[in-house]
């Protein structure tokens, strides 16, 4: 898996750190980070999905309601949100890669977390986001448009493959915070 620590600690850019990567790359990143979810939850059972976990420093600026702002995430809220992220990001780079001219504007659909209440359930998720994330890179072109950039504040200039990245970072972000969750969760299982 890419190591995004460089990034976060503002050592190194993102060109810098797809550099060299191509579609082969980026599909093999999807799958490990994809697996190393499946892995964190693989011990989880249906009552960890729901579990509200202890989280004194829950902050959701993008909540859909005042009252969900500093909302503790259960395991499932964690799942949707990284998929619904990281589907997004892939979307986008596939118009970039296709040459498409970049445009403001959102392309995500994150399905209600509060529907999630089963590990089955999560784990169907995280697999559909999978064939939907690798579905992406099937429709880049044999030579995509690599040229293609928009300019970011938060990465630069950001062509299809820092596009694409952007999501494995965003997922990598929560890594921790699903760990934590598991836990907790497990923990209050055994208690």
């Amino acid at each position: 898996m890419l190591d995004f620590t460089p990034i976060r600690e503002k050592k190194m850019t993102f060109k810098q750190l797809v550099s060299g990567l191509n579609v082969v790359d980026l599909s093999n990143l999807t799958n490990e980070m994809i697996d190393e979810q499946l892995k964190i939850i693989s011990s989880c059972v249906d009552a960890d999905v729901v579990f509200v976990p202890q989280d004194p420093e829950a902050n959701d600026p993008h909540a859909k309601s005042e009252k969900d702002v500093d909302l503790a995430w259960t395991l499932g809220h964690i799942i949707v949100h990284v998929t619904a992220s990281s589907e997004e990001s892939t979307f986008l780079a596939a118009e970039l890669a296709r040459g498409v001219p970049h445009r403001k504007g959102r392309s995500r659909f994150e399905v209600d977390w509060k529907s999630v209440e089963t590990i089955d359930r999560v784990r169907t998720r995280l697999e559909e986001s999978r064939r939907m994330r690798l579905a992406t890179l099937d429709i880049w072109p044999d030579a995509p448009h690599l040229e293609n950039v928009y300019v970011s504040t938060y990465g630069g200039k950001i062509n299809p493959i820092v596009q694409f990245v952007f999501g494995l970072s965003h997922d990598d972000s929560h890594l921790d915070h699903l760990q934590d969750v598991v836990d907790q969760a497990s923990k209050a299982r055994v208690d």
